[in-house]
C-alpha cells in the first residue's frame, strides 16, 4: 500500500503549529532568564563560600546534568504534588524544571567564566578606586561574558529545542502541536516535515543572533 502525500490537512491546522512555537521561544526565554539568575548567583556562592556550601552547589549540579530532563519532569509534575500538598499546571511545572536545569548547566558555564578573567584586571579596577562591587559589575562581568558567549549560545539553542520535552505534559508548545494534528488527521510525515524545518529556521535564527553578539563583544 502506497502512502501519499496531502499536506492539505497540515494547512488547515497550521494554526496550531504557529502558535506552538511561539509558545515554545517563550518557555525557553523564561526558562533561561531564570536560569542565567540561578546559575549566576550559584556560581558566585560558589566562588565565595566554605566547603560545605560548595559541596551542596556541586550536588545540585551534578544531580540534574545525570537525570534526564523528561524524569525530571515527571518528578516536579507529578511527585512534588504528591509529597506536598501543592497544585500547579504544565506550562508553570514544565517552566520550574526547565529553570533548573538551565541553572544546572550555567553554574558551570559561569565558573568557567569568572575564572577565566584576568587578574590584573580586577587589580586595575581596585588601583583606579572601585570598589568590590564596582569592580565585579564594570570589570569581572563584562569581561565574563565576552569569554562565555560561545558556550552560552550553545546552552541556548539546546535548551530551545529541550521545550519539545513539554509536550509529554499537555502544554501546547510545536512539538504537542504536531502531536495533535499527528493524532487527528494520521498525516505523520506531512506534519513532520513541516515542524522539522521550524525549529531549525528557529534554531538558526536564535544562534544568528547570538553569534552576532559574539563578533561584536568578542575577546580580541
Amino acid at each position: 500500500m502506497l502512502y501519499h502525500l496531502n499536506f492539505g490537512l497540515i494547512w488547515k491546522n497550521i494554526g496550531k503549529l504557529e502558535w506552538g512555537l511561539l509558545l515554545s521561544l517563550e518557555l525557553a526565554v523564561v526558562a533561561i532568564a531564570i536560569g542565567v539568575v540561578i546559575g549566576l548567583g550559584l556560581a558566585l556562592i560558589y566562588e565565595q563560600s566554605s566547603r560545605p556550601v560548595r559541596a551542596l552547589v556541586s550536588l545540585y549540579v551534578e544531580f540534574i546534568r545525570n537525570v534526564p530532563l523528561l524524569l525530571l519532569v515527571y518528578l516536579v509534575f507529578y511527585g512534588i504534588p504528591t509529597v506536598v500538598d501543592i497544585r500547579y499546571d504544565g506550562v508553570t511545572s514544565f517552566l520550574a524544571t526547565l529553570s533548573l536545569y538551565a541553572g544546572a548547566y550555567l553554574v558551570e558555564i559561569f565558573r568557567a567564566g569568572l575564572a577565566a578573567v584576568p587578574r590584573g584586571l580586577t587589580d586595575a579596577g581596585r588601583a583606579i578606586g572601585l570598589t568590590p562591587l564596582q569592580g565585579f559589575i564594570h570589570v569581572r562581568l563584562p569581561t565574563m561574558f565576552r569569554v562565555i558567549l560561545p558556550s552560552l549560545s550553545n546552552t541556548f539553542v539546546s535548551l530551545f529545542k529541550d521545550t519539545s520535552v513539554a509536550s509529554v505534559l499537555a502544554v501546547p508548545e510545536l512539538t504537542y502541536g504536531a502531536q495533535w494534528i499527528n493524532f487527528n488527521t494520521f498525516r505523520i510525515v506531512e506534519v513532520y516535515a513541516v515542524v522539522t524545518p521550524m525549529y531549525l529556521i528557529a534554531g538558526y535564527g536564535i544562534l544568528g543572533a547570538l553569534r552576532l553578539l559574539e563578533r561584536r563583544f568578542a575577546v580580541s
